[in-house]
């Protein structure tokens, strides 16, 4: 099927390439290949930044000082730090960034596999691989791939768990120290008041970013984590109620690309209240009192989301 260069960057051009990915969207064996190698190109960044955060790491400057961006996150998580938030070990660090090139070689390499030596179209291989081909119309095997992204999404939620309750804790700022979360609040009536904007009986305009202890957000973790697994085993095996494609109608590509979008837009504002307001999330021994400009970048990164959000889906009902 040709694909359409008009009103893309491409358009008025001999260079249908600048259209990127859009040229392999019935083509669902490359489009896994362009899918698996750009999730290594995000694996390289994590990787190379974390070498590169550590290689340059001052024990004695705060994080914040130092402009970090990702080992925040890993001291966040209990890895290399003791009482007061002081990094003891920054080894953990480097095998971490070490990890993610590694997994990044890996993925890259699939990602070639699939370019230019698996099926271009994944139903003429057969056998299991054959199931995960797809059609834009075919909403039954659209569920199918969305149940099993949902699924591992979810085993992302429980690893934090894990860490959390099991392997080494995470860094509570209120104690000053890295601690395991024993107990993690299972109540469904104070977890998911948070969605309202509800704390401790009260409204507040800052929603989620609301919460103001640990045991609470690892809990939530935990109701997130079987509601992503149940969603995807939901979707595995049944097929979009007609009243849901009547909302949110899955007829064309750029139409799931839309609400993925949305969906990001919708993470983007939603960490950028968390990394402007929360401190236990977000601990001040490492991110620092003044976050307005990471706020701001979060808050960016979300409004472009969502101008991309309207742009496919006005494109989405160009192409019907």
């Amino acid at each position: 099927m040709a694909i359409s260069t008009d009103k893309t960057f491409a358009a008025n051009t001999n260079s249908p390439w600048l259209i990127g990915n859009a040229r392999l969207i019935d083509l669902s064996g490359q489009l896994l290949g362009a899918h698996v190698a750009h999730a290594g190109l995000i694996m390289f960044w994590a990787g190379a930044i974390t070498i590169s955060e550590v290689t340059r790491f001052v024990p004695d400057i705060p994080m914040y000082e130092q402009r970090m961006t990702l080992l925040p996150h890993l001291a966040t998580l209990g890895w290399g730090v003791g009482a007061g938030g002081e990094v003891i070990n920054t080894y953990p660090y480097f095998v971490i960034g070490i990890l993610h090139l590694i997994a990044s070689a890996v993925l890259g390499a699939g990602g070639l596999f699939h370019v230019f030596r698996g099926p271009q179209i994944l139903y003429s291989s057969g056998g299991q691989v054959a199931k995960f081909h797809y059609e834009w119309n075919d909403s039954q095997k659209l569920g199918l791939i969305l149940g099993h992204h949902l699924i591992v999404l979810g085993f992302g939620a429980f690893l934090l768990v894990l860490k959390a309750m099991f392997f080494g804790g995470v860094y509570d700022t209120h104690l000053g120290d890295v601690r395991l979360i024993s107990n993690p609040n299972l109540d469904p009536v104070k977890i998911f008041s948070y969605l309202v904007g509800l704390k401790d009986g009260n409204w507040t305009l800052l929603g989620m970013a609301s919460v103001d202890n640990l045991e609470d957000v690892i809990g939530g973790h935990i109701w997130i984590g079987l509601i992503l697994i149940f969603g995807g085993v939901w979707h595995i095996l049944v097929p979009p109620f007609t009243w849901v494609r009547k909302i949110l109608p899955i007829d064309n590509g750029e139409e799931i690309l839309s609400y993925s979008l949305l969906g990001l837009a919708l993470m983007g504002f939603i960490s950028a209240v968390f990394v402007g307001y929360n401190e236990t999330v977000y601990p001040k021994e490492f991110y620092g009192d003044e976050r307005d400009v990471l706020a701001t970048i979060q808050c960016f990164l979300g409004i472009l989301a969502l101008a991309g959000y309207f742009w496919h889906y006005w494109r989405s009902h160009q192409s019907n």
